[in-house]
């Protein structure tokens, strides 16, 4: 379903990268990177109305020829961005919510861990089981 998932965290830099396995991964992480701009284009816009509820989601952030970019960003300003195949119609708004729902869940109870640290690189074997979940739904 997917074909990349990465978690950026406040400060811009990433967290967690994961992507199908390609000839090309490092695409995928420019494709992130530059989605970054997007976000922060739509969180300041959200942000000058005071009494907006903020939405998580994000919504479609760009298409490319190849693939759709979506975004999510948490309370805490952690970003989550998912990359999905153009090619792939059949994918509606409603399950791009669901699965940032899951790795939002997936991340919070990684957070949870005592050993972890926040703003660290995640290295969880049950949040990268969730991601590689949605990596290989095709």
């Amino acid at each position: 379903m997917a074909a990349c998932v990465a978690v950026i965290a406040k400060e811009n830099y990433p967290l967690f990268i994961k992507t199908i396995p390609t000839d090309n991964e490092l695409k995928f992480f420019y494709t992130v990177h530059t989605s970054l701009d997007v976000v922060e284009e739509k969180i300041s816009s959200v942000g000058k109305n005071a009494n907006d509820l903020r939405e998580l989601y994000l919504g479609l952030l760009y298409p490319t020829e190849d693939y759709k970019v979506y975004g999510y960003v948490t309370n805490t300003k952690v970003k989550f961005v998912i990359v999905v195949d153009s090619t792939n119609a059949s994918l509606r708004d409603n399950e791009i919510r669901t699965m940032f729902k899951k790795l939002h869940n997936a991340y919070v109870d990684m957070l949870c861990n005592p050993f972890y640290k926040p703003g660290e690189n995640i290295t969880s074997r049950g949040f990268e089981n969730v991601v590689l979940a949605m990596l290989q739904q095709d």
